[in-house]
């Protein structure tokens, strides 16, 4: 499966992330291309365990219930997926100083491996494996370049 730990997967993700502009419109959704790429940057704070996120009230049975199915395959996320409040970006932002955070976060989170990653639960799925992180986000970078036509 496609993840954060594999080297073609992250360059993939690295040169589709690298044709983004900062007025391209999305196919889905309310973010700019900006705020969506400084949202996928703090989710990867999450992943290295730079912020450690709440657990979401309606998360503990919902988020297991269907954590298998989400990081079972290589589907992609659906279209308007809900996020945690915690991610979510309403300021402006400025997509090279998003782009450049985002990819040293990538770059960290690849370096330091599955040893390193982050122990604390997400947010909705609950405790998952460095694994699991790695698909997870790598689905949540597809998802948002797909958003961009990326």
């Amino acid at each position: 499966m496609r993840n954060m730990y594999d080297p073609v997967d992250i360059e993939d993700i690295k040169a589709r992330l690298a044709r983004m502009q900062p007025d391209q419109p999305p196919l889905w959704g309310s973010m700019t291309a900006p705020q969506a790429v400084a949202h996928c940057a703090s989710a990867m704070e999450w992943a290295v365990g730079d912020r450690l996120p709440p657990r979401m009230f309606f998360a503990g049975i919902l988020g297991r219930a269907i954590k298998s199915k989400v990081l079972g395959n290589d589907a992609p996320f659906r279209r308007n997926s809900p996020t945690s409040p915690d991610l979510i970006i309403k300021d402006d932002r400025d997509l090279n100083a998003e782009r450049a955070r985002l990819v040293g976060l990538i770059d960290r989170f690849a370096a330091q491996g599955p040893d390193r990653c982050t122990r604390h639960p997400h947010s909705f799925f609950g405790p998952l494996t460095a694994e699991q992180w790695a698909i997870l986000t790598y689905k949540h970078l597809d998802h948002h370049l797909r958003q961009f036509g990326v």
